[in-house]
């Protein structure tokens, strides 16, 4: 078996539902879903696992982390040490590697001060998409005379 078809057997007898059900919930034939869950057909395609997900009201997120299209973590190298970072915080150090001034000072402890300015730029990504509604005019942050 698979890990993922194993996960996916799991969670389906967790909440005692059969492969005739889930496959009728899914949309996926009874053969398809059986092959998955033991390791026969391989992983399937991620439109394939968001039935599945939706079937067994399983964060489909999850499920793309165990069938391995998502990695949970990246290693960032700063200034010679390895820092663990989520996918999220890895896109935005990407971003943030872009403007060199704002690692001039990481000798010491550059793990914090990496997670801090990533903070920070998820702050200020919060409050410029605040900003975007507004002018949008969507209704929220306008009152009316």
């Amino acid at each position: 078996m698979s890990e993922f078809g194993t996960f996916i057997k799991k969670i389906r007898e967790s909440k005692s539902l059969t492969l005739n059900q889930v496959a009728l919930y899914s949309e996926i034939s009874a053969a398809q879903l059986s092959r998955i869950e033991t390791g026969k057909r391989g992983i399937p395609k991620p439109q394939t696992i968001k039935k599945i997900s939706d079937a067994l009201k399983y964060d489909y997120d999850e499920l793309m982390r165990i069938a391995g299209y998502i990695k949970s973590e990246e290693t960032a190298n700063v200034a010679g040490q390895d820092i663990t970072l989520t996918t999220e915080e890895y896109e935005i150090f990407k971003e943030l590697r872009k403007h060199p001034i704002l690692f001039h000072d990481l000798a010491t402890n550059p793990e914090k001060k990496i997670k801090e300015l990533i903070r920070l730029q998820k702050a200020k990504d919060m409050f410029l998409k605040d900003d975007d509604d507004e002018k949008r005019g969507d209704g929220f942050g306008e009152l009316e005379d």
